[in-house]
């Protein structure tokens, strides 16, 4: 009797197990399209579909579409490969970066160089080697500082570096054919830097009148600081002496070892070392 008993309630409990479950998986199917009815809303966002350089035209190739949450999508994206191709890069670009208008230059402004040069600067070239050009690292997007090395001039009697340039904007860094003294070609490093009028005379001037040295620096310091320069005897001022050696000889004090006896004689004090 007892062993029925629990069979009708084991079966009991097994029939409405599977009734809650039913109910529970119906519940949730008449769920499901309200679900979908309130998912996100998605926008069509333009990403590089490799990484391009500052002046690249874009093609059909480069550009690739995505889908982005609408409520979070960057300020100045553009949601079509039409609007893209045929403009250019106004600043170099990584794969999978989203193509902001900020990015790019109208439609009728061509690649190249040109485009990236804001209103009222120049972009002026000079040539470097591997030390003048910190060793390959000045790349475009980069800053550097100019320094000028000049000969003695009067009233200066020595030679002289100084800054005279800060936190200028690397525009290019590529290579010149020239020809050197008998007529073969010579491939030279070449720097193009943004620059004002102003700053670009002074930039041709210290190229042709002394030596330019660049100095890389990091683009989130923006700081100018002003140097006095730097002259020969400065640098020699510089270097530490070396310690003079002390030859003079020293002459040590010993402690004298001998035994005095004090001794009289007819009342005349002698004494006596041994």
């Amino acid at each position: 009797m007892r062993q029925r008993r629990l069979w009708v309630i084991m079966v009991l409990a097994l029939g409405s197990g599977g009734f809650a479950a039913f109910f529970a998986l119906r519940y949730l199917r008449q769920q499901t399209p309200r679900f979908i009815a309130s998912e996100t809303p998605r926008a069509s966002v333009a990403i590089a579909a490799r990484d391009m350089n500052l002046g690249t035209i874009l093609g059909p190739e480069d550009v690739k579409l995505i889908d982005w949450p609408e409520e979070a999508v960057p300020p100045g994206y553009v949601s079509s490969a039409e609007a893209i191709v045929g403009r250019g890069l106004i600043a170099p670009v990584r794969a999978n970066e989203v193509l902001l208008e900020t990015k790019l230059a109208t439609k009728d402004a061509g690649g190249g160089l040109a485009i990236s040069i804001p209103e009222g600067m120049r972009a002026v070239s000079v040539r470097v080697d591997e030390v003048i050009g910190v060793a390959g690292f000045v790349l475009p997007a980069t800053r550097v500082d100019v320094m000028v090395t000049l000969p003695p001039r009067p009233p200066r009697s020595e030679t002289m570096t100084q800054v005279f340039l800060q936190n200028i904007q690397a525009l290019a860094a590529g290579q010149l054919v020239q020809q050197d003294a008998e007529g073969k070609p010579v491939i030279v490093a070449v720097i193009t830097l943004l620059v004002s009028p102003e700053q670009g005379e002074l930039l041709v001037l210290g190229a042709n009148e002394g030596k330019i040295q660049l100095a890389l620096r990091n683009t989130l310091d923006l700081d100018d600081i002003e140097t006095r320069g730097a002259q020969v005897s400065d640098l020699l001022r510089r270097i530490p002496r070396a310690p003079r050696p002390n030859n003079t000889a020293r002459v040590v004090a010993r402690g004298d070892t001998s035994t005095v006896v004090e001794a009289y004689k007819g009342g005349v004090r002698t004494l006596i070392k041994f």
